[in-house]
């Protein structure tokens, strides 16, 4: 099976009912996608199947064969972060990170499908995401950033504190 993971085409070895999750994280040692509760109703195991957002724990990666797959890293790097990226740096909106992968991915999808800042909305293309550090409100914050079109200076928080030794991004 051919796979192609954030535009690098990959020869899968798995059986074709593994699931992508499991792909990502022991055949390609992609770990941004999170084992969180394997039943699809978490989304930290979120990934971008075609630009659309999927649980990845629930998908047999034979179904996806010949398809573009996009994790968080697929986003942007370090030195260039995708405004999503850039947006949940600014306004704080991640705790322990265990759901941050995914929730940046149904955000960007969001965004990308033309999105507004609508709270309720981006409420709803969250939902069943769930995140137990936080109360949502710094995650809905940054969508709604993203989705307005708000650029960021990197090395600035929302609270306009000045943010250093971020491992090369500055």
């Amino acid at each position: 099976m051919n796979l192609s993971v954030n535009g690098v085409p990959h020869n899968i070895e798995s059986a074709p009912l593994t699931s992508l999750l499991d792909v990502l994280r022991e055949e390609l040692q992609i770990t941004s996608a999170k084992a969180g509760c394997e039943q699809g109703g978490c989304g930290a195991c979120t990934v971008l199947i075609d630009g659309e957002p999927q649980r990845s724990c629930l998908t047999p990666v034979v179904a996806v064969e010949g398809a573009e797959i996009t994790t968080v890293e697929g986003l942007g790097t370090p030195n260039d972060l995708a405004p999503v990226q850039q947006a949940f740096t600014h306004h704080y909106a991640a705790q322990c990170g265990f759901c941050t992968s995914g929730m940046m991915l149904a955000a960007h999808a969001y965004v990308e499908h033309g999105g507004t800042e609508d709270r309720e909305a981006i409420q709803d293309a969250l939902g069943g995401h769930v995140c137990r550090c936080t109360g949502y409100v710094k995650i809905i914050d940054a969508v709604a950033a993203v989705a307005r079109g708000d650029s960021f200076d990197a090395t600035l928080t929302a609270a306009g504190t000045r943010m250093t030794n971020l491992g090369g991004v500055a």
